[in-house]
């Protein structure tokens, strides 16, 4: 005996002649008085029509359990569910491919049009200033910064020791040029200020960078080349760090 209201599976039955006749009767008269449910039970009736209807020449072979239109019924709505599925996840690709590109875009190497180190600075906004990427790696009790450096760039330049300007190593994250790949490593001072070291191949056609300094927005960089990679140093423009960290590089 069907209870009322009747759940999603008693409904397929109805259509599907697989109640017995006084559920059937039960099922119509609750339908009489619900005409959203009896729309969609006729909507359906009319599906298992047009499946019978199409199949029409192969029901005249022997049984066959899959051609049964319950089943059909049933597989499409399990393709369905698939595809909804499969929906989703796309639109959370095309979500993440959509910051992935734009990320790589604000990553991508300083083109020759570009002045030098842009992606330091752009780096910089995404990681310090808005916390957009997430740290590759953190310096604990037992961190060593250097060593997490030297696993992906064995022949660049040692970290600038900052110390004297309060500052310390906590964390890295690697990034990506078209030369190849590149990191940032963060430093902070007991205050909470933040300053970058960036390192990265030099751009196209090989190009090294002689020893200088911009400023871009509220932001400024000390850039220089050497054993093989171009650097610079990140900070806030006009504060009393960008003038610690010019005194500790030397410029």
């Amino acid at each position: 005996m069907i209870s009322l209201p009747p759940n999603e599976r008693d409904l397929h039955a109805y259509v599907d002649h697989q109640l017995s006749d006084a559920d059937r009767r039960v099922l119509e008269t609750w339908l009489a008085s619900h005409p959203d449910e009896a729309a969609q039970v006729r909507a359906w009736q009319q599906d298992a029509q047009q499946l019978r209807a199409a199949l029409s020449g192969a029901l005249q072979q022997p049984a066959n359990p899959a051609l049964d239109p319950a089943m059909i019924r049933q597989r499409r709505q399990r393709q369905s569910r698939r595809h909804l599925a499969s929906a989703a996840v796309l639109l959370i690709a095309v979500s993440v491919g959509g910051f992935s590109g734009w990320q790589a875009r604000e990553m991508t190497l300083v083109r020759p049009s570009m002045l030098p180190m842009t992606d330091a600075l752009q780096a910089y906004r995404l990681i310090a200033q808005q916390g957009m990427l997430p740290a590759d790696y953190k310096v604990d009790s037992d961190g060593d910064m250097q060593r997490w450096l030297d696993r992906y760039f064995n022949r660049a330049s040692r970290l600038p020791d900052l110390k004297a300007a309060g500052f310390e190593p906590v964390s890295g994250r690697l990034l990506s040029t078209d030369e190849g790949p590149a990191a940032m490593v963060m430093y902070e001072d007991g205050s909470g200020h933040k300053v970058s070291f960036y390192v990265r191949p030099p751009g196209p056609k090989n190009t090294f960078l002689p020893r200088g300094s911009r400023s871009d927005g509220d932001l400024q960089a000390e850039y220089w080349s050497g054993g093989g990679y171009n650097y610079a140093m990140v900070s806030p423009v006009d504060t009393p760090a960008a003038q610690q960290l010019k005194q500790s590089l030397q410029f």
